[in-house]
């Protein structure tokens, strides 16, 4: 039988992890620098509480331009309790998720652990090599 892929085949493992006090500008240049439009926020233990995508950025950019009010830490712009995605899941499940959803990416746990994230690029690349 043949094994079907998985995720956890194609995620990337090598992330950039924000914590939940960073300053949001910090973050903001974080996401620019590294050229990404999101990343998961863990706490000290790094365990998954949140993401921060360019889309939570600019809702704490467009607050600070309407109350003249700039700064404020992740957690308050995260997006809590992101949806997730097992890391043994198939590639067609994923991809069912993908197309039910508004997201660019997804967290991968495994046992409840972050580890990787996986995007829809990730996704489209593993499908084009599975035909």
């Amino acid at each position: 039988m043949t094994k079907r892929p998985r995720i956890a085949d194609y995620m990337t493992r090598d992330l950039i992890l924000l914590g939940p006090d960073l300053e949001i500008l910090h973050a903001m240049k974080t996401l620019l620098e590294h050229r990404i439009s999101g990343a998961p926020v863990v706490d000290a233990k790094e365990r998954l509480i949140g993401v921060l995508s360019t889309k939570d950025c600019l809702r704490a950019a467009l607050h600070g331009a309407y109350h003249q009010e700039w700064g404020g830490r992740v957690a308050r712009y995260m997006t809590k309790d992101p949806v997730t995605l097992d890391a043994d899941l198939d590639l067609v499940a994923a991809a069912e998720r993908f197309l039910a959803s508004e997201f660019r990416r997804f967290p991968v746990l495994r046992d409840g652990k972050l580890v990787g994230q996986v995007s829809r690029g990730d996704l489209l690349r593993a499908l084009l090599e599975q035909w």
